[in-house]
């Protein structure tokens, strides 16, 4: 069993994200629509049949190896097999920005869930796979599953959808945010009335919202600021519990011509919405 293989690991939005209530093992019952962007991180994968163990070619800064997403989930998978398996060095091209909201972790981790699975043969399903991606995260299914769905629960019971296919200006200011400090926040809302599928792709979209924008406008400062100045143009929100924030637009080159205004300080990217994930292509390829 050899081989190397290179595949994409692409960012998510939430198109909107509506907290509907609070279980009683703390965490946050969710609604929120997933599409994926033609921009993400690259992932090289490369059997080592002589060395038996898994390892990034390059640690990540501020990221112990062992409490990286992309190890933990070769380590979850490879426990799924009765027989040894050759080891693997793992190399991750990064570009999306660490506690963005854009889901970079959890679709490293799905990318190399569904790798692995390829080169090491094992032959689970995409069901089984999104299962073990539930234990890491939150939102690795959407990933495993590689298609744009309206997702409830904790994000993981997914629809599939066709939302359409713009293009966005996705800004990353100058902070990082803690997703638990945002979701323990007092004054987080909680009690968002739960809409059905239908509803989200009609009528006046102003009616669905991120319900984590209040609390991070308020604590960080530099998200406030880039969203009152994407919001010159246009709907500007954030995705997930930021920092990110995204405007749409019908084409690349409207999205470009603001991307090229935006202020110092900021960094981001122009991309395509996608309902179908790069990596699923990717993998199609390879059949």
């Amino acid at each position: 069993m050899t081989g190397s293989l290179t595949l994409p690991a692409p960012a998510k939005l939430n198109l909107f994200l509506h907290i509907v209530g609070r279980r009683a093992d703390g965490y946050h019952e969710l609604q929120t629509l997933f599409q994926f962007l033609d921009y993400g991180d690259d992932l090289t994968f490369t059997l080592t049949p002589d060395q038996p163990d898994i390892r990034l070619t390059e640690s990540m800064t501020d990221v112990p190896d062992d409490d990286n997403l992309v190890i933990r989930a070769a380590r979850a998978l490879a426990a799924r097999s009765p027989a040894p398996l050759p080891g693997v060095r793992i190399a991750i091209t990064k570009r999306l920005p660490m506690g963005g909201g854009l889901g970079g972790g959890s679709s490293n981790a799905a990318t190399t869930l569904l790798a692995l699975n390829h080169l090491w043969q094992l032959g689970l399903s995409e069901d089984e796979l999104a299962e073990l991606g539930l234990g890491l995260g939150a939102d690795v299914p959407v990933f495993v599953r590689g298609h744009a769905a309206f997702g409830e629960g904790v994000g993981e019971r997914l629809t599939p959808v066709e939302p359409a296919e713009d293009w966005f200006l996705v800004l990353k200011p100058a902070c990082n945010i803690n997703t638990g400090k945002i979701f323990s926040e007092e004054g987080l809302t909680r009690n968002t009335p739960r809409i059905t599928i239908a509803p989200a792709f009609e009528g006046d979209a102003s009616r669905y919202r991120n319900d984590c924008e209040d609390v991070v406008r308020k604590l960080y400062p530099e998200v406030n600021q880039s969203l009152e100045w994407l919001a010159q143009f246009g709907p500007a929100r954030l995705t997930g519990t930021g920092a990110c924030i995204f405007g749409r637009f019908p084409t690349e080159s409207a999205a470009r011509i603001i991307w090229e205004s935006k202020p110092s300080g900021i960094t981001g990217f122009v991309a395509k919405g996608v309902n179908h994930s790069p990596l699923h292509k990717k993998l199609t390829e390879l059949k």
